[in-house]
Order: structure tokens, then C-alpha cells, then sequence
């Protein structure tokens, strides 16, 4: 009981914590860039809009791109626990296995194909692309789902994502569209608009209500097949349905922040080690751990190379490249 008291006592303070930091990050990605701009002024945009030069640019332009961070930072959070959980791997996260990439292969070819490129196209490109290689993950895991299917899994996907970036690329090539393509592949929220928050939006209040109800399934299924089996739960299906809770969240995290890696591996993994392997405490610690590391994230791609901006994966691929290789170290030993 004690144990249990301790861990939910974790949970509040690492939530509260999150919070704590996710506040004046917002406000920091509201103000800064290459025109600071104060707390009252912000205010006056939002509650007193008149329509000049500074009130367009935070309403317009920083307000929906702060808001698209936090949101896309805390869905890529609970994708990750999400998958960790169903197929029992900690370094499984959906830009590991293929699914981000896969999604944004098909956006690649819709703009090599020259059409009008709006945000519902976009969508149902990206949704094709995660659903393609969310069908191959869950081959793999019903055919299989002993510990050595999980490691080809794993490797199934790391091939399959460098097989998707290398398309990607060879589409842009061939179409003259590399820059744009390249942006895509870097990850970053330069173009967001309120048409991208309500997309993101759309996606994390309905995703982030089902993956915590389907928390205690996936709590049942992360302690092996025969036991969930055991326990009534059907783990063929409950794989299932996560998989297709993913397949939006993944591709509306590529339509907003484009290709994002390494949060899904490392948030999920940070929470368990505080508040324990309950999934109804680290899906909601990952939401709002993600929204912090991508809050930040977001602010230095923006500041460190003023007025230019730096692609968004790398400061997250600095800190997941790392971690990756000692989990994966882990694992082995």
C-alpha cells in the first residue's frame, strides 16, 4: 500500500511539475523570436485585437504555433507509451518503427504529383501512410507476439524507416521539391496556422480520453499474452485497437509538426521510472512531459540561430540518440 500511495504521490508531483514548466514555456514561445515581445502586449492581442502588425503576428503566427507544439509534443507522448505497452519493447516508439516516415512518404508523393496541396489532402495522405505501416506492425505482433518477434519487430521497423526517409528523398529529387520535402523530413512548426491547431486539436482531446481508457488493458497486456489472456482480455484485439487509435494521432502529428523523432521513446520512458509501469499514470505524465520537451525544443529551434531556424528533430534527435542506445544497451544486458 505504501508502494502504491508513493507512486500516485509521484504522479501528482510530476504533473504538477509539468505544468509548473509548461506555463512560462508557452508564454516564452509566445514572446520570443526575432521581435520580443512583452506580457502585457500579448494580453492586449489576445483579449483587445485591433489588427496591427504585432497583433497578426501573435495571434496569427506564435500563438497557434506555440499552441501546436504543446499539443503534438504531448499526443507524440502517449503514442509512444501507447506502443511501448502493446508490444512490451521500451524503444519501440512510432518514429522508430516506420509509422511518421511511412506518413510522410505519401505526403512527398502528393506534392510531387503537383496538386493543390490543402490540409484535408494532407490528412488523408498521412492517415494512408500510417495505415499502411500500422497494418505491417500488426502482422508482426499477432502472427507472433513471443519476446523474439518483438526484436524483429523493432528491426523490421528501424529498416522500414530508413527505407521511407530514403524514398522521401529520392521523390523530392526526382520532383525538384527537396527543400520543401526536406522540411517535412526535419520536423518543425514554421507554417502552422489555426487551420493546424484545430487538426492537432482534433486529434489529442478524443486520443488522449481513449488511450487512458484503454490504460488498464494495456496495463493487462504489458505483462505477457498468456496472463491478459488469462485475465479475460483478448491481446490480438486489444493490439488492434491501439493500433488504430494511433493511426490519426501519428498522422496528425505529421500534418502539424511534420516528422518529429525520439519523443515517444523518451517521454514514455522518463515517466515509468517515476511513477512506475501503471499506464493510467504514465499516459497522463506523458502527455504533459511531451508538451514540456517540445515546448522547449520549439523555442531553441527558433532562437539558437536567429533569424534562421533549425529543424526542430535535431535538438530532439541530440537528446533521443543517446538515450536510444542506452536502452537498447539496457535490453541487451
Amino acid at each position: 500500500m505504501e508502494h502504491k500511495t508513493s507512486n500516485r504521490q509521484k504522479t501528482i508531483y510530476l504533473m504538477i511539475g509539468s505544468i509548473l514548466l509548461l506555463l512560462p514555456g508557452f508564454f516564452l514561445a509566445v514572446s520570443m523570436g526575432a521581435t520580443k515581445i512583452g506580457l502585457t502586449e500579448i494580453r492586449n492581442s489576445i483579449f483587445a485585437y485591433s489588427g496591427s502588425l504585432s497583433d497578426m503576428m501573435i495571434v496569427g503566427v506564435r500563438l497557434p504555433r506555440a499552441i501546436c507544439a504543446l499539443l503534438t509534443g504531448g499526443v507524440l507522448g502517449i503514442t509512444g507509451a501507447m506502443m511501448q505497452g502493446v508490444t512490451r519493447n521500451p524503444i519501440a516508439e512510432p518514429s522508430l518503427l516506420g509509422i511518421s516516415q511511412g506518413a510522410t512518404l505519401i505526403v512527398a508523393c502528393l506534392y510531387a504529383a503537383n496538386m493543390a496541396v490543402t490540409t484535408p489532402r494532407l490528412i488523408i495522405a498521412a492517415l494512408l501512410g500510417a495505415f499502411l505501416i500500422c497494418i505491417i506492425i500488426v502482422g508482426f505482433t499477432m502472427r507472433n507476439p513471443g519476446n523474439a518477434s518483438i526484436t524483429r519487430l523493432l528491426l523490421a521497423g528501424t529498416a522500414l524507416s530508413s527505407l521511407f526517409v530514403s524514398l522521401t528523398t529520392i521523390v523530392g529529387l526526382l520532383s525538384n521539391r527537396s527543400q520543401m520535402i526536406a522540411f517535412w523530413v526535419s520536423g518543425g512548426f514554421r507554417e502552422v496556422t489555426w487551420t493546424e491547431v484545430i487538426v492537432i486539436l482534433g486529434a489529442a482531446v478524443p486520443g488522449f480520453l481513449l488511450a487512458w481508457l484503454l490504460s488498464g488493458k494495456i496495463n493487462i497486456l504489458s505483462l505477457g499474452d498468456d496472463v491478459a489472456i488469462g485475465l479475460g482480455e483478448n491481446p490480438n484485439r486489444v493490439r488492434l485497437v491501439v493500433m488504430l487509435l494511433m493511426i490519426p494521432l501519428c498522422a496528425a502529428t505529421v500534418v502539424v509538426g511534420r516528422t518529429i523523432g525520439f519523443v515517444g521513446l523518451i517521454i514514455p520512458q522518463s515517466a515509468r521510472l517515476i511513477v512506475g509501469e501503471d499506464y493510467r499514470r504514465i499516459i497522463p505524465c506523458s502527455f504533459l512531459m511531451g508538451a514540456v520537451l517540445l515546448t522547449y525544443a520549439d523555442i531553441a529551434a527558433r532562437m539558437i540561430n536567429t533569424p534562421y531556424e533549425t529543424p526542430i528533430g535535431i535538438f530532439t534527435a541530440m537528446i533521443g540518440v543517446p538515450f536510444f542506445l542506452y536502452m537498447a544497451r539496457k535490453e541487451k544486458g
